[in-house]
């Protein structure tokens, strides 16, 4: 804790007058797809993200100094075209004065990048290969996808150590790239030959043909990589109805119960993967830092049935990570927002305690990492069967790891800057753009 905050905390501890809520709003951007097969890894979050700033309204908003804010979630979509989402990241920052923007990352923030760390703008991301030295103004405060995929490859050579072959596949793109490097250095560690790999396109339809390829090299593991819901469906279809009796191990398994409507209980019992219900007891254990998880569950379930995802928390967990930056710097302005946010080298992850971690692999410490959850389908029950340590695993492998993403191009100093925003175009001090002269 810093001197300054402590020094606060005893100043307003002399006073008698309560904070006082005011008219204002502080504007919160988001920034992801809204429609089409990806709004998937959008629309729950948005919703999640909804929920947490009512939750926080109810409870008398934000409180900066002596007084206190509503918090607003101001949605823009991104599933659409490189100059459709530059505008509206404009918009957000120039004409809503946002001031944190969440993404969902990769090939969606690309085109803003250089734009958003000119202007300083205090951005996260899902995905922390987005990550670099020339990115100081963006974080992965939640999901460090996809590092954390190595937890569920351990788990199941420790569990199940018979299994000895994997074969995989995954979407060629910013998502599936990093996370089979990824998987590939998992199943290294844990001496499990990586017997079939595939790459499909995003607009991949013959997945019959895909599965049927994989199972040609007799694998134990089935391994979906981190496929969009969509595919994880369809894979799991054809691995059931050509006859797969082994275990299937993916990044994701969004909507699981309608995907076991389709291939039964059975089939389902044992699919390891990432995500937990919120309902899951193990997330009342103290050292997990979710605000009322059972009842964040029940309320979204309520408002939106069915529609529970990956993404579902993840932004809901942001904002509170964001929040106790605000309070803790008394301001919600970006830079001084970031450094209360890093101070000390360690935050408050939403599995526990965890470490701002990050400059060997991305150049950058502005990942937190620490505990991520190996999830099984147990009874027809998404169940957490353990928190697993990421940190641990990389003080033992980070070069392993470091070599399959080296060998993928997906290294910090392998990818290119991306061009977006001429760079005439900057953003003043009221948050509006102003142009410069050269």
């Amino acid at each position: 804790m810093s001197k300054s905050f402590v020094l606060r905390l005893a100043m307003n501890g002399t006073r008698s007058d309560q904070p006082v809520r005011t008219d204002e709003a502080v504007r919160v951007g988001f920034l992801a797809p809204l429609r089409g097969d990806v709004a998937a890894w959008g629309l729950p979050g948005l919703y999640g993200a909804r929920i947490w700033a009512e939750r926080l309204n109810a409870a008398n908003g934000l409180q900066i100094g002596r007084h206190r804010y509503d918090v607003e979630i101001v949605a823009a979509d991104c599933a659409c075209d490189r100059p459709s989402i530059v505008e509206s990241a404009k918009a957000l920052i120039n004409d809503q004065d946002v001031k944190l923007l969440m993404t969902l990352g990769g090939d969606m923030l690309a085109p803003i990048q250089n734009f958003l760390t000119r202007n300083k703008v205090l951005t996260t991301t899902l995905l922390p290969s987005d990550l670099s030295p020339d990115t100081p103004y963006l974080v992965a405060p939640c999901e460090v996808h996809p590092i954390y995929n190595v937890t569920g490859v351990e788990w199941l050579s420790e569990n199940r150590p018979h299994l000895k072959r994997a074969a995989l596949c995954a979407q060629k793109d910013a998502l599936g790239l990093p996370s089979v490097a990824t998987y590939r250095a998992a199943f290294e560690a844990a001496k499990i030959d990586l017997v079939k790999e595939i790459f499909f396109p995003v607009d991949e339809t013959d997945f019959s043909g895909i599965v049927s390829a994989l199972l040609k090299e007799c694998p134990d593991i089935l391994c979906w990589d981190t496929a969009y819901e969509p595919f994880v469906h369809f894979l799991t279809k054809e691995a059931k109805a050509q006859g797969f009796e082994g275990q299937i191990l993916s990044c994701t398994c969004d909507n699981y119960g309608h995907l076991m409507h389709h291939v039964g209980s059975d089939f389902m019992e044992g699919f390891v993967f990432q995500f937990p219900d919120f309902d899951d007891p193990a997330l009342n254990e103290p050292d997990v830092n979710l605000t009322h998880p059972n009842a964040f569950f029940d309320l979204y379930n309520a408002r939106h049935p069915g529609e529970w995802s990956a993404v579902s928390w993840e932004y809901a967990s942001i904002l509170d990570l964001w929040r106790d930056a605000v309070e803790q710097a008394g301001t919600v302005e970006p830079v001084s927002v970031l450094a209360a946010m890093r101070w000390g080298g360690s935050g408050r992850h939403a599995f526990g305690e965890a470490e701002w971690w990050g400059r060997d692999l991305f150049g950058i410490d502005n990942a937190l990492v620490g505990r991520w959850p190996v999830v099984q389908i147990r009874n027809g029950k998404a169940r957490i069967e353990e928190f697993r340590s990421v940190t641990a695993w990389l003080m033992r492998h980070s070069g392993l790891l470091e070599k399959h993403m080296r060998a993928l191009g997906q290294m910090w100093d392998q990818r290119f800057v991306r061009t977006d925003l001429a760079a005439s175009e900057t953003v003043g001090s009221t948050g509006r753009r102003t142009e410069q002269e050269h």
